[in-house]
């Protein structure tokens, strides 16, 4: 069975997102966890996290960070 991609992502508070799926299921995740070190600590300035976006697999930001679709979708809570 195909695991779920994402197909649209908005920023919504403090370093969380929201992530439409394929199948129609929306999640929110928290990406506050993931933000650290030098790659993904360019994530604590909150304009460049709100630039977020899907590549028609998974979400990316402009400097190449991304998360896996499938913790995106297992870990996401349900988002209405």
């Amino acid at each position: 069975m195909l695991r779920p991609t994402a197909v649209q992502v908005e920023a919504a508070c403090a370093y969380e997102i929201i992530v439409l799926f394929d199948n129609g299921e929306k999640k929110r995740f928290d990406v506050a966890p993931y933000i650290q070190g030098e790659w993904y600590g360019q994530l604590r300035s909150l304009e460049y996290f709100k630039r977020v976006q899907t590549d028609g697999y998974t979400v990316v930001w402009p400097d190449g960070q991304d998360i896996c679709p499938d913790e995106l979708y297992e870990l996401g809570k349900p988002a209405s």
